[in-house]
């Protein structure tokens, strides 16, 4: 029997599929062999979809593929099989499946989905700033070529939406970390990583804060022209922020206030952004 199966033969199929599944297997069951591809298919998305066992689903999608390894079905339980991995999250599992999708069937249409399940296994593990960041760069390349290599599909847009929040993810690290050395007075090391942010990740919501803390960490250090600099950033772009009037406060009250003197990474900066270069 092929994919043109009757719809009476494929339910008593699929209810001696769920027999199997319940018992765990016994001496007088048919052995999954007996099954076609598309019995096994069906009662994998029976698991899915009705009893919510994406682990046994992805088990029979892939009994689908061994079974079956060169069907239309096999190729179908292939992309399951990356869903089902990721609904159970074993992202590694998933990512392995759905690469191999893309290396088998590049030109398929759902090629661009196995790259955006790809990109998930990664982007679904950044949810807390404290996280490998590894994980987020892996996230942002991944999603980058969902963008890139399909920008005509429906995953494109999610994929952009994504990355800007994986991009913007970076930055809260970078803050994170930046804000700590500054409590415990570490400012050298504190103005390096906001300068990552105000240098690498300018397009993202930490900017204003980034260049604030910038001027608190500079008058800190009697680095009235840096703190100037930030400011005058600052000014430029985020004047109607609480971070500019704070930062216009703290330069003020030390008699300084926001403008570009001397020479150096922010000066540049500004330059580069009077021109239209920086954002």
């Amino acid at each position: 029997m092929g994919i043109s199966r009757s719809r009476t033969g494929l339910v008593g199929a699929i209810s001696a599929l769920a027999v199997l599944a319940a018992c765990g297997g016994g001496s007088n069951e048919a052995p999954l062999e007996s099954f076609t591809a598309e019995e096994i298919y069906r009662q994998a998305e029976f698991q899915l979809e009705n009893r919510r066992r994406a682990d046994d689903a992805a088990a029979l999608f892939a009994d689908v593929e061994r079974l079956y390894p060169y069907s239309e079905w096999a190729k179908r339980a292939l992309i399951m099989q990356a869903y089902a991995f990721h609904q159970d999250k074993d992202y590694e599992s998933s990512r392995s499946a759905a690469q191999r999708y893309i290396d088998f069937y590049p030109a398929d249409e759902d090629a661009a989905y196995a790259q955006y399940l790809l990109a998930l296994s990664y982007y679904d593990q950044i949810d807390l700033v404290g996280r490998d960041q590894g994980l987020t760069y892996q996230a942002l390349q991944s999603l980058r070529t969902v963008i890139e290599r399909y920008p005509d599909s429906e995953y494109a847009q999610s994929a952009i939406l994504k990355f800007d929040l994986a991009f913007n993810h970076l930055a809260a690290k970078e803050m994170e970390i930046g804000r700590y050395y500054l409590k415990h007075s570490h400012f050298t090391s504190a103005i390096n990583r906001f300068r990552v942010v105000v240098e690498d990740f300018q397009t993202t919501t930490h900017t204003a804060e980034a260049l604030y803390r910038l001027i608190e960490a500079y008058l800190s250090l009697g680095l009235d022209q840096e703190a100037q600099a930030a400011g005058a950033i600052l000014g430029y772009n985020y004047q109607s922020t609480e971070w500019y009037d704070d930062g216009f406060k703290l330069l003020q009250g030390q008699g300084l206030k926001p403008e570009i003197l001397g020479t150096g990474w922010l000066q540049t900066v500004y330059r580069q952004m009077i021109r239209g270069e920086w954002l």
